[in-house]
């Protein structure tokens, strides 16, 4: 006689009468979770842990705008105002912040500050290039090959120039505009503040092609960053397999300052999809976070010697808001 079988059935029977007392008891929480299982399906029913990156959306998402939480920013404004320092950058603009809490699917919610503020943001703009390559790689008006694989791979990880400059020129700045334009990204708009912006080679030579309101040529808001992080998790940039292409190219970053000098130290076990750039006095850092304890985007531009310092500060304290927020 097989013992096995018996005790099967057995476990069987205890976990079926366990998730249906369950369903009994808490029917409310069990249709919430039916209702994110139907939106999400990578969601486990059991756990509600959710499997992988990008996350699969059977209904069209929704915009960065329509995620804004006057709760989220008024905690933000308060946490930022009560260092001082933080305080006087913000008020002249030197500053700007945005972070999106992702640990409840069925309730995103975004806040920033002097969010629709475009900066120049040095090297982090190279996320638009990585998305125009792979819009014109899916439209096969850009031939795929080891070369340029590499060069999106050294353009994210190692931020190299010399790659980004060989990509911009394969798909050319009106390409890149273009796609940042469109309807379905909506990452730069004139009305909402301009954002992600890529108008100059990473190079001493090459034409311009600033953009229209402040002439800057690598420029970013935090808003619209954001709401690149926002859509590369929920696999909306160009589509599914090329946003989990991109992700697969921002993970594990290269450079380990700014956010990620934090990150490694407070959530070690969290994956990282990160840009980050700095020139001068300009210092900009924007990272996904997807780890059993931490699901958020933070974006942060400053205009200041000590910006590199401030954005490692700066982790803690936006991770104390959103947890503050939750229990709103």
């Amino acid at each position: 006689m097989n013992l096995k079988t018996p005790f099967k059935l057995f476990s069987f029977i205890a976990l079926f009468t366990i998730h249906a007392t369950e369903a009994q008891i808490y029917p409310l929480k069990q249709n919430k979770m039916d209702m994110a299982i139907a939106t999400y399906p990578e969601i486990k029913p059991s756990t509600g842990i959710i499997r992988e990156l990008p996350i699969h959306s059977n209904s069209e998402i929704e915009k960065i705008n329509d995620l804004y939480s006057e709760d989220l920013h008024s905690l933000l404004e308060k946490q930022i105002y009560t260092n001082k320092t933080w305080k006087s950058l913000v008020q002249n603009k030197q500053m700007s912040i945005g972070i999106v809490d992702l640990s409840d699917l069925n309730n995103i919610r975004y806040a920033g500050l002097n969010d629709d503020y475009m900066m120049y943001a040095a090297s982090l703009p190279k996320i638009a290039v990585l998305l125009a390559a792979m819009d014109a790689l899916e439209k096969g008006e850009l031939e795929d090959s080891e070369e340029i694989q590499s060069d999106m791979r050294l353009m994210i990880s190692k931020s190299n120039n010399q790659a980004t400059t060989r990509m911009i020129d394969r798909v050319g700045y009106e390409k890149i505009e273009a796609v940042l334009r469109t309807p379905e990204n909506n990452l730069y708009d004139e009305e909402e503040g301009g954002g992600l912006w890529v108008g100059k080679r990473y190079a001493a030579g090459g034409k311009r092609h600033p953009e229209p309101m402040k002439g800057l040529s690598h420029a970013a808001t935090t808003r619209q960053v954001c709401s690149f992080y926002y859509q590369l998790a929920m696999g909306n940039l160009v589509n599914e397999e090329r946003s989990a292409q991109m992700l697969d190219i921002m993970e594990n970053p290269g450079l380990h300052h700014k956010f990620v000098n934090t990150l490694d130290k407070v959530a070690p076990k969290a994956r990282l999809f990160r840009k980050s750039g700095s020139w001068k006095n300009y210092h900009s850092d924007s990272v996904l976070v997807w780890g059993p304890k931490r699901k958020y985007i933070l974006v942060a531009l400053i205009d200041n010697d000590l910006g590199e310092q401030i954005i490692r500060d700066l982790v803690v304290p936006l991770e104390k808001v959103m947890k503050k927020s939750r229990n709103l």
